[in-house]
């Protein structure tokens, strides 16, 4: 009889852990949504009316997901992890990310990597227009004015190998969102440590040890090359300083930093 109420009151703790998950009703919308794609992968392709169709559809057998080629890192922005999630699971706020890691190192896998998640917002990388479509998004819970802790860095690490190893993205891929956004954000801030991602794998760094730049170098040219959006040239700057440049804020470039742009272009072309 002890045993049987123990079993009893086990699983009635079980059942009211799972009922406080304040994620239910999101969790719920994501398993919909995702079914919703499911059949819509299911379906042949359509029939478009104004062109000559074949009567038959043949379906290719050569076929497989599409893969991310961009990881951008984020900070929320928010005080607190709990705000970041209550944010990324309101269907109002139009925004989301894939992974989203709180102070502590603990890792919130938001939605599969095969999906487009909403968290670049209108960017450009060079060519690319649609980050959004191509990338994995990171959210850092961090307000913007402070370090990133050591244990959060750590976990983001682990989360960057296996999305490199999983999905090939070259080093040059890894960035930030004010590097495809330099007019609109400043994230993931100063206080990000871009050169220990570098000395990874994830991202470019530089050495300017013995480098002379020609007379005729243009530096402005040299950041579209690297991917920055030049249309607006003081934020494109700004961005790249926030990189690279971290303890400076202004908005011209000196010699030295012409040395490690001229030293970087050519880890980008």
């Amino acid at each position: 009889m002890l045993y049987k109420i123990i079993i009893i009151s086990s699983l009635f703790a079980i059942c009211s852990c799972s009922s406080t998950n304040p994620y239910k009703t999101a969790n719920r919308s994501y398993k919909k949504q995702v079914k919703i794609f499911s059949k819509e992968l299911q379906k042949q392709p359509l029939a478009i009316d104004s062109a000559m169709m074949a009567e038959q559809w043949v379906g290719t057998t050569n076929f497989g997901m599409r893969k991310p080629n961009f990881v951008i890192i984020h900070h929320t922005a928010q005080n607190a992890c709990d705000s970041t999630l209550r944010t990324f699971t309101l269907s109002r706020t139009q925004v989301s990310a894939h992974c989203v890691i709180c102070k502590d190192g603990t890792i919130h896998h938001m939605l599969n990597d095969y999906l487009r998640a909403w968290h670049a917002g209108a960017g450009k990388w060079g060519n690319v227009t649609d980050v959004n479509s191509i990338s994995i998004g990171i959210e850092l819970d961090n307000n913007g004015f402070e370090p990133f802790s050591d244990a959060q860095i750590n976990s983001l690490l682990q989360v960057l190998k296996k999305l490199k190893k999983d999905n090939n993205i070259p080093a040059a891929n890894f960035i930030g969102h004010a590097d495809i956004a330099p007019k609109r954000k400043v994230d993931p801030n100063k206080y990000f440590p871009w050169q220990l991602l570098a000395q990874n794998g994830y991202g470019n760094w530089y050495d300017t040890a013995n480098v002379k730049v020609p007379d005729n170098f243009d530096a402005m040219q040299s950041l579209r090359i690297i991917g920055y959006d030049i249309a607006d040239p003081v934020a494109a700057i700004k961005a790249f300083k926030l990189h690279f440049v971290q303890q400076d804020t202004t908005s011209t470039v000196s010699e030295a930093d012409k040395k490690i742009i001229y030293q970087l272009v050519k880890k980008y072309q």
